[in-house]
């Protein structure tokens, strides 16, 4: 066997040999409206350029993160624009990746933009004419081969193949890493949320799932406070305990067997109806809780206790880590929230209840009720305070269904009326979501019109899961160990990918057969496309030690298309992370890691890494710069997958 190194030519399918850029001045060129225009290629080698440009410094300091390529030539461009532009206030900057290869890797399509600027102070400048100014200003740097204006003014980038090599070889050296952009910031995330006593349904599949936003989070260097805003306080639990105390007496000294918790709180809801007793005592039982009377403190702590037991289940299955701090934490702070906006004169009584009119809010915020007690806008306003001011957060996410939008855009117009946080310094967001929908395109239930138990989602899910694999006869091949290790990775992996591959502001049809389908944009097809990648560096009997010393001493070809295809995809990463960090769509990180997988598999189709003999299966040639391209692959979609809270496996 031999392992090809850099100076072999590449196998396979070889790329048409295009022409150099230097000839492609005035060549005809078909754009997507149809028309032929003239293409100018720009060579940046060479060019005079202003000394106080040069980014060469930049270029030569070094980094173990990944670039966000994105934001390199971003700052390019800003520097050419404001070097051809310089009277111009606040030009609009426009750089993203192409969308056809022959539009070269990215684009810049400020000129447009500017030209509008000079129109509206009544001068006429020609688009094209303001990009060749923008790119005889670009200054030095390592990354843009060329240049090409397009149409009406676009500027086609073509990165450097050296440039996007060496990126590569600093993955593999030095790992998946982002820059620390929340280095020294907090962000407190609220997610999941259920009630106690009551069991975990569908509806709370979405908003546990998206703690994926507090895995990015974390990825990108914050400190992340995973908040369970758990439903623990309130008047149902007045009824709970009454019934507790009906049914088990003795709870103060025998631990009462609450076997279902579901049909505990139903008994005691039936009879809080039609009991007028039971639901005197259910209201005296209210009152000693809030009083915190120790024998009712002990009652309440049971119910939850036995809600939580259920919960970590779910929690458990699903790798979910959050810290419970639920209504009852801020009981305490409540009065305090009510007097300072009484205080600031933000309270006005309406028929003995207390409200706060916020300017720009439809609905006043209830901070007190009629008969005393607080509700949920004051635990609200309580939570955030907290959140704000002594857990000092930089960033508070909400993950709630969006039904409570306009809730929450009240409570936070609240918090910067009183004045605990300015939104041009601290980030406060609703990450709504929509509803989970059944194949009827109704909201998803039993045949007999119950809400489906996420417990049991999750059980159906294993069920066929493990179908799946014995349809494909894995059983066969793989150990008792593995078989449980793929069946737990596609089950939960395509339940959470189902949900997170979705804008989480659309309602989804969730469908087990859709998700288990080994084709298209799928976990099953993304954990079988990783298991894979992961297995031809081991089917050719090369070790992680070899491919260690390989990526320090084996340059990276991009000759192909398919492998220049797949190396620019790789370091897009860095980009769709900074993306998913603003607006928290876990969305477009799905797509981006079933983009990859199929850059991937296009790769794979048309390059060879590794030939053997056809008749005795033995390794003849390992082509080691395409062997690292798979390894680069596989540790971009890992990060991926940990970021979804996906576990792929070594064998599958």
């Amino acid at each position: 066997m031999s392992w090809s190194t850099p100076s072999v030519s590449p196998i396979g399918r070889q790329q048409a040999p295009g022409a150099c850029p230097l000839v492609a001045f005035l060549q005809p060129h078909h754009c997507t409206w149809g028309h032929s225009v003239f293409l100018c290629a720009l060579p940046l080698h060479g060019r005079g350029l202003l000394p106080t440009q040069s980014l060469r410094a930049e270029r030569t300091r070094p980094t173990k993160n990944m670039i966000n390529i994105n934001s390199r030539l971003q700052d390019l461009f800003r520097a050419a624009i404001r070097a051809a532009y310089p009277d111009l206030d606040s030009p609009p900057l426009v750089v993203t990746p192409s969308q056809q290869p022959k539009f070269g890797d990215y684009q810049c399509n400020s000129a447009m933009g500017i030209s509008q600027m000079f129109k509206a102070k009544e001068q006429k400048v020609n688009p094209r004419e303001i990009a060749q100014n923008i790119t005889k200003h670009l200054p030095e740097n390592e990354c843009i081969e060329n240049v090409e204006i397009a149409g009406p003014g676009f500027i086609n980038i073509h990165l450097r193949k050296d440039f996007v090599s060496e990126r590569l070889t600093d993955l593999l050296v030095n790992g998946v890493h982002l820059p620390a952009l929340g280095k020294n910031k907090k962000v407190v995330v609220d997610f999941s949320s259920p009630n106690i006593a009551k069991e975990m349904h569908v509806g709370h599949l979405r908003s546990t799932i998206i703690e994926s936003v507090c895995r990015l989070f974390e990825f990108a260097g914050y400190e992340v406070l995973r908040l369970n805003h758990v439903g623990d306080w309130g008047t149902q639990f007045g009824m709970l305990i009454a019934h507790l105390q009906d049914k088990f007496p003795d709870y103060l000294t025998v631990s009462p067997p609450i076997g279902d918790l579901q049909a505990f709180y139903k008994e005691s809801k039936k009879r809080f109806d039609n009991e007028e007793d039971f639901k005197k005592r259910a209201y005296q039982c209210v009152v000693l809780l809030q009083g915190k009377d120790p024998d009712i403190l002990k009652a309440w702590k049971l119910i939850c206790d036995v809600s939580r037991a259920e919960f970590n289940k779910i929690y458990d299955a699903l790798d979910i880590s959050l810290i419970e701090r639920g209504e009852s934490f801020y009981q305490d702070s409540m009065p305090a929230v009510v007097k300072e906006f009484e205080d600031k004169g933000f309270v006005q009584v309406d028929e003995g209840r207390k409200i706060v009119f916020v300017p720009g809010c439809s609905v006043p915020l209830t901070v007190v009720k009629s008969d005393g007690g607080f509700t949920y806008d004051t635990s609200d306003l309580a939570a955030i305070k907290q959140r704000l001011l002594e857990e000092k957060a930089d960033m508070v996410v909400y993950v709630v269904d969006s039904g409570q939008a306009v809730h929450f855009q009240t409570v936070f117009a609240a918090a910067q009326m009183i004045g605990w946080y300015d939104p041009q310094v601290t980030r406060v967001t609703h990450a709504g979501f929509g509803v989970v929908l059944g194949e009827d395109k109704k909201k998803f239930k039993t045949r007999s019109g119950e809400t489906v138990r996420l417990i049991d989602l999750l059980e159906e899910g294993l069920r066929r899961s493990m179908d799946k694999l014995k349809e494909k006869e894995r059983d066969k091949v793989l150990s008792a160990e593995e078989l449980w290790a793929a069946q737990t990775s596609v089950a939960y992996g395509c339940i959470k990918y189902a949900d997170l591959s979705h804008n989480r502001l659309n309602d989804y049809i969730f469908s087990f057969d859709k998700m288990l389908d080994d084709r298209g944009n799928t976990a099953a097809y993304l954990l079988y496309a990783f298991t894979r990648i992961r297995s031809i560096a081991r089917l050719a009997s090369v070790d992680e030690g070899v491919l260690r010393t390989a990526a320090l001493e084996t340059r990276i070809r991009l000759d192909h298309e398919k492998e220049w295809r797949l190396g620019r995809c790789i370091l897009r990463f860095p980009e769709v992370l900074q993306r998913t960090l603003e607006d928290l769509f876990l969305h477009s990180l799905c797509d981006y890691i079933y983009e990859l997988a199929t850059a991937f598999t296009d790769f794979y189709d048309s390059c060879y890494c590794v030939e053997k003999d056809r008749h005795t299966g033995a390794v003849l040639k390992v082509n080691m710069w395409r062997l690292l391209l798979c390894e680069a692959t596989a540790a971009v979609m890992a990060k991926g997958f940990d970021i979804l809270g996906i576990k792929p496996v070594q064998r599958m």
